[in-house]
């Protein structure tokens, strides 16, 4: 059953980039225009490309994003749990959560920027800021979800509490934790782009804008394609740690 769902998943993804692939190649038809090139075109020019200018950019990105979302799990999972298990700790830090959860990250940017300078830490730090406060939310809820009873069976048994983290919140708030990662993830990509067009030379927002400005269209949109295939993959990979993490669920 889970491999023929796995199989259907697939098979969707893969309808759906044919059906981008031929809406895209008859509006290339229909434009002639060097501004909207064909899809074949631009396939050509990745494998052109890919491995003697686009590499290192992927790289750079791929590093931020997954570093990002690593410190984002390292102190929103924690978070999370605790102020779910603990109402006090719940009482204290909610109010801070859901006042700041609201504000539009990318309007805190420029203040990052002053900060903590152009470099790689002004980056990572508006990746966490996008993903971070859903991890926080996520986990929370999901161990105020998890029945008292299960609690007190394994506390009667004399579990102490990190047998109680181990053996029934995390194993229950996994799955969880990671589809608000996977919910994340998307936005993370688009902040990533956004930063990557300032104070950097590497990732691959800063190669799709120098591109755009050189006049070099074919180039632009076979970043675009990577990168759309880069946080595609990123989306897959955390299905797959789902499936053997949770199978269960």
């Amino acid at each position: 059953m889970k491999k023929m769902l796995a199989k259907e998943k697939w098979q969707g993804a893969l309808y759906s980039l044919a059906i981008v692939i031929v809406l895209w190649a008859v509006v290339s038809w229909l434009l002639r225009l060097p501004i909207v090139p064909s899809p074949y075109a631009v396939a050509v020019n990745i494998g052109a490309v890919f491995h003697s200018k686009m590499e290192i950019h992927v790289l750079y990105s791929l590093a931020r994003i997954l570093e990002g979302i690593l410190i984002a799990v390292l102190i929103g999972v924690p978070v999370g749990f605790l102020m779910g298990y603990c109402e006090r700790i719940n009482q204290f830090l909610s109010p801070l959560v859901y006042f700041t959860y609201p504000i539009p990250k990318i309007a805190l940017l420029p203040v990052i920027m002053l900060l903590f300078g152009l470099g790689e830490a002004s980056k990572l730090i508006m990746i966490v800021l996008i993903v971070i406060f859903q991890i926080i939310i996520t986990s929370r809820d999901a161990v105020k979800g998890i029945p008292q009873e299960i609690f007190r069976s394994l506390q009667s048994l004399g579990a102490n509490q990190r047998q109680v983290f181990t053996e029934i919140i995390i194993p229950a708030a996994l799955s969880d934790v990671l589809t608000s990662i996977r919910l994340a993830l998307g936005t993370a990509v688009s902040i990533l782009f956004f930063t990557e067009t300032f104070g950097t030379e590497y990732g691959m927002g800063y190669f799709i804008m120098d591109s755009w400005m050189r006049v070099n269209y074919l180039d632009m949109y076979a970043g675009i394609v990577v990168l759309s295939f880069m946080g595609f993959f990123l989306f897959a990979a955390i299905d797959i740690i789902e499936n053997y993490t949770s199978s269960w669920r």
